[in-house]
């Protein structure tokens, strides 16, 4: 059964930074693709980031040169860091697995971001 449990969110004031983390289980994440969604309030979750199993990663444009996501691939964990933090950033956040582009497990709970003074 695969299991996505992302961790790490909180309340932040613009500018600064947090690091998320979604642990996984249930499938072989080292030959797998993984992503970054959020989802703010009112509009369609978005894929913000995603790393191959070689380590190439891609980045919406929103978020290039601030957040970098990585990967462990000894303990199945896919992280995502974020500087430079905006108000805009604010979301519910989500992990998955990608095939060809598009998320294919069931989401998880999710981590809140909240960029505010």
């Amino acid at each position: 059964q695969v299991q996505l449990v992302e961790s790490g969110g909180g309340l932040v004031q613009p500018g600064g930074s947090l690091r998320l983390s979604c642990a996984t289980s249930g499938f072989i994440f080292r030959v797998s693709t993984m992503g970054w969604y959020r989802q703010a309030p009112g509009k369609q979750r978005e894929l913000v980031a995603h790393i191959t199993d070689d380590g190439s990663t891609n980045y919406a444009d929103s978020v290039k040169g601030r957040f970098t996501i990585s990967r462990d691939n000894v303990k199945s964990t896919v992280s995502l860091q974020m500087n430079s933090l905006k108000p805009e950033d604010t979301a519910v956040y989500y992990c998955n697995r990608l095939y060809r582009g598009v998320a294919i497990e069931s989401w998880g709970q999710g981590t809140q971001v909240t960029v505010s003074s």
